[in-house]
């Protein structure tokens, strides 16, 4: 037994029986389309918004810094979900390289980065539907547009599209997934639209200051400022491509199509965030821009083009639910797995004989989700998110670099290039941004992790499938 707990074999278990085995549907083009559906989200569409508000101008530099830590950790999770390609995700890869104690926090930690960005994204969705429905001249109740901290109720929007994601989810993965391309393509297209309407209004004075409230993380007026504070959050608008490596053991061919979808949507990805933000801080005063819940949107209508704000608003509230589909499906396969391990119960992993789906688990997942959506703020939730994300890659840079050491034969169909350099850089950026969150965000992430710590004492140590007796 290692210093973290008992070690899952690389390969070496048994299958799963019919009843605990996801079916292998899925295509490289399912996979770049589930990465890039879920990287391409709130984090691009409302985001923006905040972090220009922390960072100014330099928001801009936020958007490249946190997607060049995310490129080191992608190539990381490529090499692993290649050499162990089974569902599960970093929880997976930390069972199967440092021991099941470790893998349970990083599980743990998987729940908030997948179900927080589910609600995250249900709440960005709905901030665009209410300035849609506006824009058309109907004004809906207020109570039940926001939860009790914004003087509503509850946010009923984003509750409602978080149950028919999972409702989507529950009907079948090879469904959600093909539907899931259709709605990338819209997403794409009004994004390319927007860049095209917006760039001609560039203006340099839009950039100055640049910098206004530094580089580092601060507090400014009670409030966290600086660009690496906007990089904290902006980070939130990545991370997705892991999901696809949740996707291992439904992939038809892991070893390429894994690899495909992971790099490729990733390097798609930062291209567009990259001209994205740059033409919106370049049309529009950060400060204007800062305080829009839909600033795609507001600086089209400010350029004098509300019909085409009307229609990349309308591609916002079509495609961004394509961000829960893929974030939920994540989720639902970490708690899959670890219920299939024993660490959860096993009932949670049991699938549907029609569909090859986890149903149970999709529907307690989508309750989760709507309800966080209903009632909490959309930056707290996406903080809460990143915090549990970074511990994930973190804990996947690692495992990359001691597989190398403890097993350099083992079959890699993709192989990380300088692993040693990448993964530590990937390691000290995500530290980095971790400690540049809000303290009150890192104290909640720390309670949440001593939560889940009691619950694994109290139940999932003693009826995991590789306890001692078992």
């Amino acid at each position: 037994m290692a210093m973290w707990g008992p070690i899952k074999p690389i390969g070496g278990a048994a299958a799963p029986d019919a009843a605990h085995r996801l079916r292998q549907t899925l295509s490289w083009p399912h996979l770049i389309a589930l990465g890039v559906g879920a990287i391409v989200g709130t984090g691009i569409y409302t985001l923006t918004g905040v972090g220009a508000e922390r960072a100014g101008p330099a928001v801009i530099l936020a958007f490249a810094i946190a997607g060049a830590v995310c490129a080191c950790a992608a190539l990381a999770y490529a090499e692993l979900a290649t050499a162990i390609p089974a569902a599960g995700s970093a929880y997976t890869y930390t069972y199967s390289v440092i021991g099941e104690t470790l893998a349970w926090v990083v599980g743990w930690s998987l729940i908030l980065e997948y179900s927080l960005a589910c609600s995250t994204v249900a709440v960005g969705w709905s901030g665009y539907l209410v300035g849609w429905l506006q824009s058309a001249g109907l004004d809906l109740p207020h109570a039940l547009l926001a939860g009790p901290h914004a003087g509503g109720i509850v946010n009923l929007p984003a509750v409602l599209v978080s149950l028919a994601i999972a409702g989507m989810l529950m009907l079948g993965t090879r469904e959600s997934a093909t539907l899931n391309i259709v709605l990338v393509v819209i997403k794409l297209v009004a994004l390319a639209a927007f860049v095209a309407i917006a760039l001609p209004g560039f203006h340099a004075a839009n950039l100055h200051p640049f910098m206004p409230y530094g580089f580092g993380s601060h507090v400014i007026g009670g409030e966290t400022r600086g660009v690496m504070a906007a990089a904290a959050i902006v980070f939130f608008a990545f991370y997705g491509f892991d999901a696809v490596a949740t996707s291992a053991e439904e992939a038809r061919n892991p070893g390429r199509d894994l690899t495909i979808g992971i790099v490729g949507s990733m390097a798609l990805c930062t291209t567009i965030y990259i001209l994205v933000a740059v033409a919106a801080i370049g049309a529009m005063s950060y400060t204007t821009l800062g305080g829009s819940p839909e600033p795609l949107a507001l600086v089209l209508r400010t350029l004098g083009h509300p019909g085409a704000s009307y229609l990349v608003a309308g591609a916002a509230l079509v495609a961004l639910p394509s961000v829960i589909l893929v974030m939920m499906y994540g989720q639902s396969r970490v708690f899959f797995v670890m219920a299939r391990d024993g660490l959860l119960p096993r009932v949670l992993s049991k699938v549907s004989p029609r569909t090859g789906a986890p149903v149970l688990i999709t529907g307690i997942t989508g309750l989760f989700v709507a309800a966080v959506a209903g009632f909490f703020r959309l930056d707290e939730i996406a903080e809460l998110a990143n915090a549990g994300t970074l511990i994930a890659f973190i804990a996947v840079a690692a495992c990359m670099m001691i597989l190398r050491r403890r097993a350099p034969d083992l079959k890699r169909v993709f192989r990380c290039p300088a692993p040693f350099v990448v993964g530590t850089l990937a390691i000290l950026g995500c530290l980095y941004l971790l400690v540049s969150l809000p303290e009150k965000t890192l104290v909640r992430f720390v309670l949440w992790n001593a939560i889940g710590l009691v619950a694994y004492l109290a139940y999932g140590r003693r009826h995991s499938l590789l306890a001692p007796g078992r």
